[in-house]
């Protein structure tokens, strides 16, 4: 039985890059090189090489396992067990590295992978969120600050503004690419005393063969700024995630009930009352956020490593790493699911539009009236005494604003129209969404 939520209730594809398997993997691509770059440099005998794949094929995980349990190091139980399924050849097995010459290179390696398959994953969200932009673009509804009823706006002002902070988010997930993309095979302390002469050529192939930049400066480990920067991202993409969320579940609440996510038809939203339905899905992403927020904290606390290293970010990155990834790529997938199924209601847009009997159009009614040659701060003063007396009366703005006679009724029935008043909405998500 798991112990993790992230082994089966949030698994997605994301799970296989971080499984242990796939890390074992990682560290014998990470040894088939060096032998390369070794064999290259006439250090090792060139069939060696083959030998050495041929060994990586056969190696066990649970012989690596066996192995750890009896010396306590797991990158030192791959290399024996690499060694022992190489013949002659395992005597050159991870010939003049350190551990994490052969660990933080893979771990680069998993991370380009995992952020392949979220930028995958998040392109599929921003082209559900670009198609609900343009097919609300003209779905006027009431606008909210501070909790507040303010001015109107459109749903398509919302999804674009969604759309628009992902596509940022994917950039500097690209941008974060570019600086953890980078490897090592610097030795104890990075100066590559081992290698002797050899050592920048022997780095520089390396990561040429695995498709990474060399470190141009280490100690015994990559730098764990560069892996906080991308934690960092992670985290600013689940916030946005859970900005989405929230406002799902706010504007579900029964008594706004403006869209819903999902709800199946044998769904249940509660044990003991049988009428909710509750928005657990986009609460699952919020609470999922504030995971992956605190994992920022760890990885930033990694950075500060004691002189050329300690083993204190170690353990913490067994876990924050692949618990990071896994939760946005869940988080992903779940909010793309919710949008794809979201289920709006139109009649109760419209009356929370209409519920505060026109106040929320008394910007419209200030400005109608500096049009006329009021000055502003007079027609602010004007139309707020005519506001309160609105509220405390329960009257209709429009009604209280005809008695002044400082405006035609035509005028006023267009000024108290709110789906007239979204300026340059329908333009601005047309901008925002364009190809």
């Amino acid at each position: 039985m798991a112990i993790s939520p992230f082994e089966d209730r949030y698994r997605t594809e994301m799970n296989d890059i971080f499984e242990e398997d796939n890390r074992l993997c990682k560290w014998m691509q990470v040894e088939i090189s060096l032998a390369k770059a070794h064999a290259r440099l006439g250090t090792i005998p060139k069939e060696a090489v083959k030998q050495i794949e041929d060994g990586s094929r056969k190696v066990k995980p649970g012989r690596v396992k066996q192995i750890e349990a009896e010396i306590h190091h797991d990158l030192m139980a791959m290399v024996k067990a690499l060694s022992e399924q190489s013949g002659d050849a395992g005597k050159y097995v991870h010939l003049g590295a350190t551990s994490y010459d052969i660990e933080d290179t893979a771990t680069a390696l998993i991370f380009m992978d995992a952020l392949e398959a979220l930028d995958s994953r998040l392109e599929t969200l921003a082209g559900v969120l670009r198609e609900l932009a343009r097919k609300h673009k003209r779905t006027v509804c009431i606008g909210r600050t501070h909790g507040q009823h303010a001015v109107p706006t459109t749903y398509g002002m919302k999804f674009a503004i969604y759309y628009q902070e992902l596509l940022r988010d994917g950039e500097r997930l690209k941008e974060a690419e570019k600086r953890i993309g980078v490897g090592k095979m610097s030795g104890a302390t990075g100066t590559m005393a081992t290698f002797g002469a050899n050592g920048m050529e022997i780095q520089a192939m390396v990561m040429k063969d695995l498709g990474l930049e060399p470190a141009r400066a280490s100690n015994q480990v990559i730098q764990r700024d560069r892996h906080a920067e991308v934690l960092c991202c992670l985290a600013l993409t689940a916030a946005l995630l859970e900005k989405m969320a929230k406002e799902v579940r706010n504007l579900q609440r029964t008594e706004i009930l403006e869209l819903s996510e999902p709800f199946g038809r044998k769904q249940v939203g509660s044990s003991t009352m049988p009428h909710k339905r509750n928005p657990h899905k986009s609460e699952r992403v919020c609470s999922l956020a504030r995971l992956v927020r605190a994992n920022v904290l760890t990885a930033l606390e990694n950075i500060p490593l004691e002189h050329e290293r300690d083993l204190t970010n170690s353990a913490n990155e067994r876990a924050i790493f692949g618990e990071s990834f896994i939760a946005v790529d869940y988080m992903a997938l779940e909010m793309t699911k919710i949008l794809q199924g979201l289920e709006i209601f139109p009649e109760n847009i419209e009356k929370n539009l209409d519920m505060t009997h026109g106040l929320v159009m008394a910007e419209r009614l200030m400005i109608a009236l500096t049009d006329k040659g009021m000055g502003r701060q007079e027609a602010h003063e004007l139309v707020r005494t005519l506001a309160q007396r609105a509220f405390s009366e329960n009257k209709e703005l429009k009604a209280l604003a005809a008695e002044k006679k400082l405006l035609s009724q035509k005028e006023l029935d267009v000024i108290f129209d709110p789906h007239t008043y979204i300026g340059c909405a329908e333009k601005i998500v047309e901008e925002a969404t364009r190809d």
